[in-house]
Protein backbone atom coordinates (compact mmCIF):
# COMPACT_ATOMS: atom_id res chain seq x y z
CA UNK A 1 0.00 0.00 0.00
CA UNK A 2 1.54 3.29 -1.12
CA UNK A 3 1.64 5.68 1.82
CA UNK A 4 1.68 9.42 1.26
CA UNK A 5 3.44 12.01 3.37
CA UNK A 6 1.58 14.78 5.17
CA UNK A 7 3.02 18.05 3.86
CA UNK A 8 2.37 21.67 4.83
CA UNK A 9 3.93 24.42 2.73
CA UNK A 10 4.28 28.07 3.87
CA UNK A 11 1.15 27.92 6.04
CA UNK A 12 -0.15 31.24 7.38
CA UNK A 13 -2.98 31.46 9.91
CA UNK A 14 -4.35 34.58 11.60
CA UNK A 15 -6.64 34.37 14.63
CA UNK A 16 -8.22 37.33 16.39
CA UNK A 17 -6.01 39.83 14.59
CA UNK A 18 -2.83 37.96 15.57
CA UNK A 19 -0.61 35.96 13.23
CA UNK A 20 -0.33 32.56 14.91
CA UNK A 21 1.38 30.69 12.06
CA UNK A 22 3.67 32.59 9.72
CA UNK A 23 4.97 30.60 6.75
CA UNK A 24 5.22 27.28 8.59
CA UNK A 25 6.37 24.24 6.62
CA UNK A 26 6.20 20.63 7.77
CA UNK A 27 6.76 17.24 6.16
CA UNK A 28 5.65 14.14 8.06
CA UNK A 29 6.74 11.08 6.09
CA UNK A 30 5.47 7.57 6.90
CA UNK A 31 7.29 6.17 9.90
CA UNK A 32 8.08 9.60 11.33
CA UNK A 33 6.50 10.74 14.58
CA UNK A 34 6.80 14.50 14.97
CA UNK A 35 6.22 16.30 18.26
CA UNK A 36 5.10 19.94 18.30
CA UNK A 37 6.32 21.94 21.27
CA UNK A 38 6.31 25.59 22.28
CA UNK A 39 4.77 28.04 24.68
CA UNK A 40 1.00 28.26 25.04
CA UNK A 41 -0.20 30.29 22.08
CA UNK A 42 2.71 29.28 19.83
CA UNK A 43 0.25 27.63 17.42
CA UNK A 44 0.49 23.89 18.14
CA UNK A 45 -3.25 23.19 18.15
CA UNK A 46 -3.82 25.67 15.32
CA UNK A 47 -1.29 23.86 13.14
CA UNK A 48 -2.92 20.50 13.89
CA UNK A 49 -6.34 21.83 12.88
CA UNK A 50 -4.92 23.17 9.62
CA UNK A 51 -3.11 19.89 8.93
CA UNK A 52 -6.35 17.99 9.58
CA UNK A 53 -8.38 20.24 7.28
CA UNK A 54 -10.65 21.37 10.11
CA UNK A 55 -9.44 24.94 9.51
CA UNK A 56 -8.25 26.40 6.21
CA UNK A 57 -4.97 28.34 6.14
CA UNK A 58 -5.06 32.02 5.22
CA UNK A 59 -2.15 31.30 2.89
CA UNK A 60 -0.06 28.28 1.96
CA UNK A 61 -1.17 24.73 1.26
CA UNK A 62 -1.50 21.30 2.87
CA UNK A 63 -1.27 17.92 1.15
CA UNK A 64 -2.65 15.12 3.26
CA UNK A 65 -3.45 11.42 2.84
CA UNK A 66 -7.15 10.66 2.36
CA UNK A 67 -6.96 8.27 5.33
CA UNK A 68 -6.25 10.73 8.14
CA UNK A 69 -7.27 10.58 11.80
CA UNK A 70 -7.44 13.58 14.16
CA UNK A 71 -7.98 13.39 17.92
CA UNK A 72 -10.65 16.06 18.47
CA UNK A 73 -11.23 17.74 21.79
CA UNK A 74 -14.85 16.59 21.52
CA UNK A 75 -15.99 13.37 19.87
CA UNK A 76 -17.88 13.78 16.55
CA UNK A 77 -20.87 11.81 17.85
CA UNK A 78 -24.19 12.72 19.43
CA UNK A 79 -24.57 12.24 23.17
CA UNK A 80 -27.12 9.50 22.56
CA UNK A 81 -24.72 7.39 20.47
CA UNK A 82 -23.44 4.24 22.16
CA UNK A 83 -19.94 2.90 22.71
CA UNK A 84 -20.84 0.10 20.29
CA UNK A 85 -21.64 2.65 17.57
CA UNK A 86 -18.23 4.29 18.00
CA UNK A 87 -16.48 0.93 17.77
CA UNK A 88 -18.52 -0.12 14.74
CA UNK A 89 -17.49 3.07 12.97
CA UNK A 90 -13.81 2.47 13.89
CA UNK A 91 -14.03 -1.10 12.56
CA UNK A 92 -16.02 -0.22 9.44
CA UNK A 93 -13.02 0.11 7.08
CA UNK A 94 -11.45 -3.17 8.26
CA UNK A 95 -14.75 -5.00 7.81
CA UNK A 96 -15.16 -3.46 4.36
CA UNK A 97 -11.68 -4.74 3.47
CA UNK A 98 -12.57 -8.30 4.47
CA UNK A 99 -15.96 -8.22 2.74
CA UNK A 100 -14.44 -6.87 -0.46
CA UNK A 101 -11.66 -9.49 -0.39
CA UNK A 102 -14.31 -12.22 -0.06
CA UNK A 103 -16.28 -10.76 -2.97
CA UNK A 104 -13.25 -10.34 -5.21
CA UNK A 105 -11.94 -13.78 -4.30
CA UNK A 106 -15.25 -15.40 -5.23
CA UNK A 107 -15.41 -13.46 -8.51
CA UNK A 108 -11.85 -14.44 -9.40
CA UNK A 109 -12.69 -18.10 -8.73
CA UNK A 110 -15.62 -17.85 -11.14
CA UNK A 111 -13.66 -16.03 -13.87
CA UNK A 112 -11.39 -18.04 -16.18
CA UNK A 113 -7.84 -16.73 -16.51
CA UNK A 114 -8.40 -16.18 -20.23
CA UNK A 115 -11.57 -14.17 -19.68
CA UNK A 116 -11.58 -10.38 -20.20
CA UNK A 117 -11.25 -8.53 -16.90
CA UNK A 118 -9.40 -11.31 -15.05
CA UNK A 119 -6.23 -9.24 -14.83
CA UNK A 120 -8.20 -6.26 -13.51
CA UNK A 121 -9.79 -8.44 -10.85
CA UNK A 122 -6.37 -9.69 -9.75
CA UNK A 123 -5.08 -6.12 -9.60
CA UNK A 124 -8.07 -4.95 -7.52
CA UNK A 125 -7.65 -7.93 -5.19
CA UNK A 126 -3.96 -7.13 -4.74
CA UNK A 127 -4.61 -3.49 -3.89
CA UNK A 128 -7.34 -4.39 -1.40
CA UNK A 129 -5.15 -7.10 0.12
CA UNK A 130 -2.30 -4.64 0.60
CA UNK A 131 -4.68 -2.19 2.30
CA UNK A 132 -6.07 -4.91 4.57
CA UNK A 133 -2.56 -5.99 5.53
CA UNK A 134 -1.63 -2.41 6.37
CA UNK A 135 -4.72 -2.05 8.56
CA UNK A 136 -4.31 -5.56 9.98
CA UNK A 137 -7.98 -5.97 9.16
CA UNK A 138 -8.16 -9.66 10.10
CA UNK A 139 -7.07 -8.73 13.64
CA UNK A 140 -9.25 -5.64 13.99
CA UNK A 141 -11.84 -7.02 16.42
CA UNK A 142 -9.19 -8.49 18.70
CA UNK A 143 -7.24 -5.24 18.46
CA UNK A 144 -10.33 -3.26 19.46
CA UNK A 145 -10.70 -5.30 22.64
CA UNK A 146 -6.97 -4.95 23.36
CA UNK A 147 -7.02 -1.17 22.86
CA UNK A 148 -10.09 -0.67 25.06
CA UNK A 149 -8.49 -2.69 27.82
CA UNK A 150 -5.13 -0.90 27.46
CA UNK A 151 -6.79 2.50 27.80
CA UNK A 152 -8.79 1.48 30.87
CA UNK A 153 -12.12 1.04 29.07
CA UNK A 154 -12.31 -2.75 29.02
CA UNK A 155 -15.11 -2.89 31.58
CA UNK A 156 -17.17 -0.21 29.82
CA UNK A 157 -20.53 -1.55 28.65
CA UNK A 158 -20.92 -1.27 24.89
CA UNK A 159 -24.54 -0.21 25.33
CA UNK A 160 -23.52 2.88 27.34
CA UNK A 161 -24.49 6.22 25.78
CA UNK A 162 -21.68 8.71 25.29
CA UNK A 163 -23.59 11.27 27.30
CA UNK A 164 -23.33 9.04 30.36
CA UNK A 165 -19.52 8.89 30.19
CA UNK A 166 -17.12 11.23 31.96
CA UNK A 167 -15.02 13.64 29.93
CA UNK A 168 -11.97 11.48 30.50
CA UNK A 169 -13.78 8.35 29.32
CA UNK A 170 -15.01 10.09 26.16
CA UNK A 171 -11.49 11.30 25.41
CA UNK A 172 -10.04 7.82 25.85
CA UNK A 173 -12.78 6.30 23.69
CA UNK A 174 -12.00 8.76 20.88
CA UNK A 175 -8.33 7.83 21.16
CA UNK A 176 -9.20 4.12 21.13
CA UNK A 177 -11.27 4.53 17.96
CA UNK A 178 -8.30 6.09 16.15
CA UNK A 179 -5.90 3.36 17.26
CA UNK A 180 -8.35 0.69 16.10
CA UNK A 181 -8.69 2.39 12.70
CA UNK A 182 -4.90 2.68 12.11
CA UNK A 183 -5.11 5.64 9.70
CA UNK A 184 -2.10 6.35 7.49
CA UNK A 185 -1.66 9.76 9.15
CA UNK A 186 -2.56 10.44 12.78
CA UNK A 187 -2.83 13.86 14.45
CA UNK A 188 -2.98 13.96 18.25
CA UNK A 189 -3.58 16.97 20.51
CA UNK A 190 -2.50 16.31 24.12
CA UNK A 191 -3.27 12.57 23.85
CA UNK A 192 -2.11 11.64 27.37
CA UNK A 193 -4.66 13.85 29.11
CA UNK A 194 -6.87 11.63 31.30
CA UNK A 195 -4.44 8.68 31.05
CA UNK A 196 -2.87 6.95 34.03
CA UNK A 197 0.64 5.49 33.87
CA UNK A 198 -0.42 2.15 32.44
CA UNK A 199 -2.62 3.68 29.75
CA UNK A 200 0.08 6.21 28.78
CA UNK A 201 2.66 3.44 28.42
CA UNK A 202 0.19 1.42 26.33
CA UNK A 203 -0.44 4.43 24.07
CA UNK A 204 3.29 4.87 23.57
CA UNK A 205 3.61 1.27 22.37
CA UNK A 206 0.67 1.65 20.00
CA UNK A 207 1.93 4.90 18.48
CA UNK A 208 5.45 3.55 18.00
CA UNK A 209 4.00 0.55 16.14
CA UNK A 210 2.05 2.63 13.60
CA UNK A 211 3.61 2.48 10.11
CA UNK A 212 2.15 5.81 9.01
CA UNK A 213 3.03 9.39 9.99
CA UNK A 214 2.16 10.88 13.36
CA UNK A 215 2.08 14.54 14.43
CA UNK A 216 1.45 15.18 18.11
CA UNK A 217 1.17 18.34 20.23
CA UNK A 218 1.92 17.57 23.87
CA UNK A 219 3.24 18.98 27.12
CA UNK A 220 3.96 15.43 28.31
CA UNK A 221 7.75 15.27 28.19
CA UNK A 222 7.85 11.53 28.96
CA UNK A 223 5.53 10.84 26.00
CA UNK A 224 7.57 13.06 23.65
CA UNK A 225 10.72 11.30 24.78
CA UNK A 226 9.24 7.83 24.27
CA UNK A 227 7.64 8.17 20.82
CA UNK A 228 9.07 11.06 18.79
CA UNK A 229 11.57 10.70 15.97
CA UNK A 230 11.59 14.50 15.44
CA UNK A 231 10.53 17.62 17.32
CA UNK A 232 9.40 20.95 15.86
CA UNK A 233 9.80 23.95 18.17
CA UNK A 234 7.22 26.60 17.25
CA UNK A 235 8.69 29.23 19.57
CA UNK A 236 10.38 32.18 17.76
CA UNK A 237 13.67 31.37 16.03
CA UNK A 238 15.94 33.07 13.47
CA UNK A 239 14.40 31.41 10.42
CA UNK A 240 11.06 30.30 11.86
CA UNK A 241 10.17 26.98 13.50
CA UNK A 242 13.15 24.66 13.98
CA UNK A 243 13.00 20.90 13.44
CA UNK A 244 15.23 18.76 15.64
CA UNK A 245 15.99 15.12 14.98
CA UNK A 246 15.46 12.72 17.85
CA UNK A 247 13.32 12.62 20.98
CA UNK A 248 12.85 15.14 23.79
CA UNK A 249 16.13 14.28 25.51
CA UNK A 250 18.04 14.95 22.28
CA UNK A 251 16.11 18.18 21.75
CA UNK A 252 17.10 19.67 25.10
CA UNK A 253 20.78 19.98 24.28
CA UNK A 254 20.28 20.94 20.62
CA UNK A 255 17.73 23.66 21.37
CA UNK A 256 20.00 25.24 23.98
CA UNK A 257 22.87 25.32 21.49
CA UNK A 258 20.60 26.77 18.77
CA UNK A 259 19.49 29.58 21.06
CA UNK A 260 23.09 30.37 22.02
CA UNK A 261 24.08 30.55 18.33
CA UNK A 262 21.22 32.97 17.65
CA UNK A 263 22.14 35.21 20.59
CA UNK A 264 25.83 35.15 19.61
CA UNK A 265 25.10 35.96 15.96
CA UNK A 266 22.81 38.83 16.97
CA UNK A 267 25.44 40.28 19.31
CA UNK A 268 28.17 40.03 16.66
CA UNK A 269 25.96 41.71 14.03
CA UNK A 270 25.06 44.54 16.40
CA UNK A 271 28.76 45.11 17.09
CA UNK A 272 29.52 45.14 13.36
CA UNK A 273 26.62 47.53 12.72
CA UNK A 274 27.99 49.95 15.31
CA UNK A 275 31.45 49.81 13.73
CA UNK A 276 30.07 50.33 10.22
CA UNK A 277 27.96 53.30 11.31
CA UNK A 278 31.09 54.77 12.85
CA UNK A 279 33.07 54.19 9.64
CA UNK A 280 30.34 55.56 7.40
CA UNK A 281 29.71 58.59 9.58
CA UNK A 282 32.61 59.67 11.75
CA UNK A 283 35.35 58.70 9.28
CA UNK A 284 33.59 60.52 6.47
CA UNK A 285 33.41 63.65 8.62
CA UNK A 286 37.13 63.50 9.44
CA UNK A 287 38.09 63.53 5.77
CA UNK A 288 35.44 65.97 4.60
CA UNK A 289 36.60 68.10 1.61
CA UNK A 290 36.44 71.40 3.51
CA UNK A 291 38.65 70.20 6.37
CA UNK A 292 41.95 72.01 6.16
CA UNK A 293 45.31 70.34 6.80
CA UNK A 294 46.67 70.11 10.30
CA UNK A 295 50.11 71.60 11.01
CA UNK A 296 51.86 68.24 10.81
CA UNK A 297 50.17 67.54 7.44
CA UNK A 298 51.20 70.76 5.61
CA UNK A 299 54.42 69.42 4.11
CA UNK A 300 53.36 67.49 1.04
CA UNK A 301 49.68 67.98 1.72
CA UNK A 302 48.82 68.86 -1.82
CA UNK A 303 50.69 65.80 -3.14
CA UNK A 304 49.00 63.28 -0.84
CA UNK A 305 45.60 64.83 -0.25
CA UNK A 306 43.93 63.52 -3.36
CA UNK A 307 45.25 59.97 -2.91
CA UNK A 308 44.29 59.80 0.78
CA UNK A 309 40.90 61.33 0.08
CA UNK A 310 40.24 58.74 -2.61
CA UNK A 311 41.27 55.81 -0.40
CA UNK A 312 39.21 56.92 2.57
CA UNK A 313 36.21 57.72 0.39
CA UNK A 314 36.37 54.18 -1.01
CA UNK A 315 36.41 52.76 2.52
CA UNK A 316 33.46 54.96 3.46
CA UNK A 317 31.52 53.80 0.41
CA UNK A 318 32.29 50.15 1.19
CA UNK A 319 31.22 50.61 4.80
CA UNK A 320 28.00 52.32 3.73
CA UNK A 321 27.25 49.52 1.25
CA UNK A 322 27.89 46.82 3.86
CA UNK A 323 25.82 48.78 6.41
CA UNK A 324 22.89 48.93 4.00
CA UNK A 325 23.12 45.18 3.30
CA UNK A 326 23.37 44.27 6.97
CA UNK A 327 20.51 46.54 8.07
CA UNK A 328 18.32 45.01 5.37
CA UNK A 329 19.06 41.37 6.30
CA UNK A 330 20.13 41.54 9.93
CA UNK A 331 19.17 38.81 12.37
CA UNK A 332 16.19 39.86 14.53
CA UNK A 333 16.77 40.27 18.23
CA UNK A 334 16.01 37.00 20.05
CA UNK A 335 12.75 37.57 21.97
CA UNK A 336 13.12 37.08 25.66
CA UNK A 337 11.60 33.67 26.39
CA UNK A 338 9.61 32.92 29.51
CA UNK A 339 12.23 31.71 31.96
CA UNK A 340 11.26 30.69 35.47
CA UNK A 341 13.55 32.98 37.49
CA UNK A 342 12.98 32.48 41.20
CA UNK A 343 15.71 32.35 43.82
CA UNK A 344 13.78 30.12 46.24
CA UNK A 345 10.32 28.63 46.13
CA UNK A 346 10.00 28.37 49.90
CA UNK A 347 11.55 30.33 52.78
CA UNK A 348 13.23 29.43 56.05
CA UNK A 349 10.74 31.27 58.22
CA UNK A 350 8.00 33.89 58.40
CA UNK A 351 5.07 35.24 60.29
CA UNK A 352 2.09 33.13 61.22
CA UNK A 353 -0.61 32.82 58.61
CA UNK A 354 -3.86 34.49 59.56
CA UNK A 355 -6.61 32.17 60.70
CA UNK A 356 -4.41 29.08 61.05
CA UNK A 357 -5.10 27.08 64.21
CA UNK A 358 -1.73 25.66 65.27
CA UNK A 359 -0.63 23.56 68.23
CA UNK A 360 2.56 24.51 70.05
CA UNK A 361 5.45 22.43 68.73
CA UNK A 362 8.98 22.88 69.99
CA UNK A 363 11.60 24.23 67.59
CA UNK A 364 13.39 21.51 65.64
CA UNK A 365 10.25 19.43 65.22
CA UNK A 366 8.47 18.89 61.86
CA UNK A 367 6.63 21.76 60.24
CA UNK A 368 3.51 19.60 60.09
CA UNK A 369 2.76 16.27 61.74
CA UNK A 370 -0.24 14.06 60.88
CA UNK A 371 -1.44 11.06 62.90
CA UNK A 372 -4.40 8.80 62.09
CA UNK A 373 -5.84 11.32 59.66
CA UNK A 374 -9.18 10.54 58.05
CA UNK A 375 -11.30 12.46 55.55
CA UNK A 376 -14.29 10.17 55.01
CA UNK A 377 -14.47 8.85 51.47
CA UNK A 378 -11.36 10.74 50.40
CA UNK A 379 -8.25 10.03 52.48
CA UNK A 380 -6.94 7.59 55.09
CA UNK A 381 -3.39 8.18 56.33
CA UNK A 382 -1.83 6.64 59.44
CA UNK A 383 1.00 9.15 59.77
CA UNK A 384 3.19 11.72 58.03
CA UNK A 385 5.81 14.25 59.15
CA UNK A 386 7.05 17.13 57.00
CA UNK A 387 10.54 18.27 58.14
CA UNK A 388 11.68 21.88 57.74
CA UNK A 389 13.69 21.18 54.57
CA UNK A 390 11.55 18.39 53.11
CA UNK A 391 11.09 17.65 49.41
CA UNK A 392 8.15 15.25 49.24
CA UNK A 393 6.45 13.96 46.10
CA UNK A 394 2.91 12.59 46.55
CA UNK A 395 1.84 10.10 43.87
CA UNK A 396 -1.05 7.71 43.30
CA UNK A 397 -3.94 7.08 40.96
CA UNK A 398 -6.96 9.30 40.52
CA UNK A 399 -9.15 9.34 43.63
CA UNK A 400 -6.46 8.21 46.07
CA UNK A 401 -6.48 11.54 47.94
CA UNK A 402 -3.48 13.50 46.67
CA UNK A 403 -5.28 16.85 46.47
CA UNK A 404 -7.11 16.11 49.72
CA UNK A 405 -3.80 15.55 51.54
CA UNK A 406 -2.43 18.88 50.32
CA UNK A 407 -5.59 20.66 51.48
CA UNK A 408 -5.25 19.06 54.94
CA UNK A 409 -1.57 20.08 55.16
CA UNK A 410 -2.56 23.63 54.19
CA UNK A 411 -5.28 23.79 56.84
CA UNK A 412 -7.94 24.35 54.18
CA UNK A 413 -9.76 21.11 54.95
CA UNK A 414 -10.73 19.72 58.35
CA UNK A 415 -9.77 16.12 59.05
CA UNK A 416 -10.31 13.57 61.78
CA UNK A 417 -7.20 12.67 63.74
CA UNK A 418 -4.26 14.79 64.87
CA UNK A 419 -2.81 17.64 62.80
CA UNK A 420 -0.01 19.67 64.38
CA UNK A 421 1.67 22.65 62.76
CA UNK A 422 4.69 24.61 63.93
CA UNK A 423 3.75 28.01 65.45
CA UNK A 424 4.08 30.87 62.97
CA UNK A 425 4.11 28.52 60.00
CA UNK A 426 3.33 30.16 56.66
CA UNK A 427 1.77 27.88 54.05
CA UNK A 428 1.08 28.41 50.37
CA UNK A 429 -1.07 26.10 48.24
CA UNK A 430 -1.27 26.00 44.44
CA UNK A 431 -4.54 24.26 43.60
CA UNK A 432 -5.46 22.69 40.26
CA UNK A 433 -8.42 25.05 39.75
CA UNK A 434 -7.52 28.72 39.96
CA UNK A 435 -10.25 31.34 40.32
CA UNK A 436 -9.74 35.04 41.07
CA UNK A 437 -12.52 36.94 42.80
CA UNK A 438 -12.25 40.08 40.63
CA UNK A 439 -12.09 38.88 36.98
CA UNK A 440 -12.21 42.46 35.69
CA UNK A 441 -9.04 43.48 37.53
CA UNK A 442 -5.83 43.46 35.50
CA UNK A 443 -3.07 40.95 36.06
CA UNK A 444 -0.70 43.69 37.21
CA UNK A 445 -3.21 45.14 39.72
CA UNK A 446 -4.17 41.68 41.02
CA UNK A 447 -0.50 40.93 41.68
CA UNK A 448 0.17 44.26 43.41
CA UNK A 449 -2.95 44.20 45.59
CA UNK A 450 -2.33 40.60 46.70
CA UNK A 451 1.33 41.18 47.63
CA UNK A 452 1.27 44.85 48.61
CA UNK A 453 2.93 47.63 46.63
CA UNK A 454 6.32 47.32 48.32
CA UNK A 455 6.72 43.59 47.72
CA UNK A 456 5.36 43.84 44.17
CA UNK A 457 7.95 46.51 43.41
CA UNK A 458 10.70 44.45 45.03
CA UNK A 459 9.76 41.34 43.00
CA UNK A 460 8.21 42.57 39.71
CA UNK A 461 5.83 40.10 38.14
CA UNK A 462 7.65 40.29 34.82
CA UNK A 463 10.90 39.18 36.44
CA UNK A 464 9.50 35.75 37.39
CA UNK A 465 9.25 34.49 33.81
CA UNK A 466 5.73 33.12 34.15
CA UNK A 467 3.71 35.62 32.08
CA UNK A 468 4.51 37.65 28.97
CA UNK A 469 4.68 41.43 29.28
CA UNK A 470 1.77 41.71 26.83
CA UNK A 471 -0.49 39.85 29.28
CA UNK A 472 0.16 41.98 32.37
CA UNK A 473 -2.53 44.56 31.57
CA UNK A 474 -5.20 42.01 30.61
CA UNK A 475 -8.14 41.40 32.96
CA UNK A 476 -7.54 38.12 34.80
CA UNK A 477 -10.92 36.92 33.53
CA UNK A 478 -9.50 36.91 29.99
CA UNK A 479 -6.51 34.73 30.86
CA UNK A 480 -6.38 31.12 29.79
CA UNK A 481 -6.51 28.36 32.41
CA UNK A 482 -2.76 27.97 32.15
CA UNK A 483 -2.11 31.70 32.49
CA UNK A 484 -4.29 31.89 35.62
CA UNK A 485 -2.31 29.06 37.20
CA UNK A 486 0.93 30.83 36.34
CA UNK A 487 -0.31 33.98 38.04
CA UNK A 488 -1.28 31.96 41.12
CA UNK A 489 2.18 30.37 41.17
CA UNK A 490 3.78 33.80 40.80
CA UNK A 491 1.86 35.10 43.85
CA UNK A 492 3.18 32.18 45.90
CA UNK A 493 6.85 32.35 44.95
CA UNK A 494 7.07 36.17 45.00
CA UNK A 495 6.63 36.01 48.78
CA UNK A 496 7.65 32.42 49.49
CA UNK A 497 6.04 30.58 52.44
CA UNK A 498 7.82 28.25 54.81
CA UNK A 499 5.79 25.32 53.44
CA UNK A 500 4.88 25.31 49.74
CA UNK A 501 2.24 22.85 48.51
CA UNK A 502 1.89 22.30 44.75
CA UNK A 503 -0.94 20.33 43.15
CA UNK A 504 0.06 19.24 39.61
CA UNK A 505 2.41 22.22 39.18
CA UNK A 506 3.55 21.31 35.65
CA UNK A 507 0.04 21.33 34.18
CA UNK A 508 -0.30 24.02 31.49
CA UNK A 509 3.42 24.85 31.49
CA UNK A 510 5.58 24.48 28.39
CA UNK A 511 8.22 21.72 28.56
CA UNK A 512 10.97 24.34 28.97
CA UNK A 513 9.25 26.00 31.93
CA UNK A 514 8.60 22.58 33.47
CA UNK A 515 12.32 21.81 33.31
CA UNK A 516 13.18 25.11 34.98
CA UNK A 517 10.53 24.68 37.68
CA UNK A 518 11.93 21.23 38.48
CA UNK A 519 15.42 22.68 38.88
CA UNK A 520 14.05 25.25 41.33
CA UNK A 521 12.24 22.54 43.34
CA UNK A 522 15.45 20.83 44.36
CA UNK A 523 17.26 23.78 45.90
CA UNK A 524 16.71 26.45 48.52
CA UNK A 525 15.29 26.65 52.04
CA UNK A 526 11.88 25.68 53.35
CA UNK A 527 9.79 22.59 52.61
CA UNK A 528 7.97 21.67 49.40
CA UNK A 529 5.30 19.02 49.00
CA UNK A 530 3.89 18.40 45.55
CA UNK A 531 1.40 16.01 44.02
CA UNK A 532 1.97 15.08 40.41
CA UNK A 533 1.09 12.59 37.69
CA UNK A 534 3.92 13.99 35.50
CA UNK A 535 5.97 10.90 34.61
CA UNK A 536 9.05 12.89 33.53
CA UNK A 537 9.11 14.74 36.84
CA UNK A 538 8.55 11.58 38.85
CA UNK A 539 11.32 9.64 37.10
CA UNK A 540 13.85 12.36 37.90
CA UNK A 541 12.67 13.08 41.45
CA UNK A 542 15.48 12.99 44.05
CA UNK A 543 13.51 13.55 47.26
CA UNK A 544 11.10 11.42 49.28
CA UNK A 545 7.99 9.92 47.73
CA UNK A 546 4.65 9.11 49.33
CA UNK A 547 2.48 6.87 47.19
CA UNK A 548 -1.19 6.88 48.11
CA UNK A 549 -3.27 3.82 47.37
CA UNK A 550 -7.03 3.26 47.52
CA UNK A 551 -8.46 2.65 51.02
CA UNK A 552 -5.83 2.83 53.79
CA UNK A 553 -2.70 1.56 52.12
CA UNK A 554 0.23 3.86 51.39
CA UNK A 555 3.99 3.55 50.88
CA UNK A 556 6.56 6.17 51.92
CA UNK A 557 10.03 5.95 50.35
Amino acid sequence: MLQHALIAHDVVRDLGGRRVLDGVGLTAAPGHRIGLIGENGAGKSTLLRVLAGVDEPDAGSVSRPADLGFLHQEMPYEAGATVAAVLDDALREAREDLAELDRLGAEIARTPESAPGHAELLDAYGRRLERAQYRESWDADRRAALVLDGLGLGALGHDRALGSLSGGQRGRLALAALLVRRPSALLLDEPTNHLDDGAAAFLEEQVRALPGSVVVAAHDRAFLDAVCTDLVDLDPAVHGPVRYGGNYSAYLGEQRAERERWERRYAEEQQELAQLRHSAGVTAHLVAPDRGPRDNEKMGYGHRAGRVQSQVSRRVRNAARRLEELERAQVPEPPRPLRFAVGALASDGGAAADGVDVDVVEDGQPLVSLRDVRVPGRLVLDGLEVPADDRLLVTGGNGTGKSTLLAVLAGHLAAEGTVRRRPGLTVGLLTQDTVFGRPGRTVRDTYELALGAARAEEVPLGSLGLLNAADLDKPVGRLSVGQRRRLALALLVADPPRLLLLDEPTNHLSPRLCDELEEALGTGPGAIVLASHDRWLRRRWQGRELRLEPARHYALT
